[in-house]
């Protein structure tokens, strides 16, 4: 072959390649409404075929575009108050009040979790009560729908994809259903773990078990670095434990000064 006929046929394969790569970023292509979800949901499940079950698949197909999801997106402005503003809109007293009685009740669970992942019972409560409340509101969005949205949706689609490959899996595990519910971002139980926290941090046992939830949620601090014993304020070696679980630095923060309360320093 010459070279010359060698470029020609190289160039044309390296056409074809990237028109085949274009077909297929096009094929899922992301959106900013509900106008395009339901092709992308197909368009989606083609590509999964082979890394998501067929079973998992049928589950996505009943997914509906979630506008609650896209709102809560797209209005998280406490992010931006102050701190004292932020512990006040979220009933910050009554966090460190109700976690403290928690803390005596629980003394044992809160005991063995620490001996497990060095993690004391502060953090872990204020993480606790900033999600639900303490159970008492841990969502109801159906959640295949709610990381279906989000893994469509243009503003952050690679991240909830991954997710998304996630909750398949845990569908497959019999952990979600269709008819899970949880908060507008995909999140579950006690405190609120994305799919794939689940996947990675999660010990065994539903996280709607507060037991469950609370050994995950030290599981995840430990995989962020916590050392037994080290402070968890700003600036200390824990507090970068801390910032993996939200982005936000209000949050952070937050957690730290409830959590130093809960635990009486």
């Amino acid at each position: 072959m010459s070279n010359q006929i060698w470029r020609r046929t190289s160039a044309i394969a390296a056409l074809a390649a990237l028109a085949c790569v274009a077909g297929r970023a096009e094929a899922a292509q992301c959106g900013n409404s509900a106008a395009g979800f339901e092709s992308w949901k197909r368009s989606f499940a083609e590509e999964a075929r082979g890394r998501a079950s067929p079973a998992s698949l049928d589950a996505l197909a009943t997914t509906s575009y979630s506008t609650a999801t896209i709102s809560a997106d797209r209005g998280q402005k406490s992010f931006k108050l102050t701190l004292d503003q932020f512990l006040a809109k979220r009933g910050g007293p009554a966090i460190v009040s109700r976690g403290r009685a928690l803390k005596r009740t629980n003394a044992a669970l809160f005991d063995q979790i620490e001996e497990r992942y060095g993690v004391p019972p502060g953090p872990l409560l204020a993480i606790w009560g900033m999600e639900t409340g303490f159970g008492a509101v841990k969502g109801n969005i159906n959640t295949l729908s709610a990381v279906a949205t989000l893994a469509y949706d243009c503003r952050r689609s690679a991240f909830f994809t991954d997710q998304l490959y996630a909750a398949l899996t845990l569908v497959d595990r019999g952990v979600l259903s269709t008819n899970t519910r949880g908060a507008a971002h995909g999140e579950i139980g006690h405190t609120q773990f994305l799919p794939k926290n689940v996947i990675l941090y999660g010990t065994g046992g539903s996280l709607d078990s507060a037991p469950a939830a609370l050994n995950a949620t030290a599981n995840f601090l430990k995989g962020h670095g916590w050392k037994r014993g080290a402070g968890y304020q700003p600036g200390e070696p824990n507090f970068a434990a801390i910032q993996g679980w939200n982005a936000a630095s209000v949050y952070q923060r937050a957690i730290a000064q409830l959590g130093r309360q809960i635990d009486g320093q």
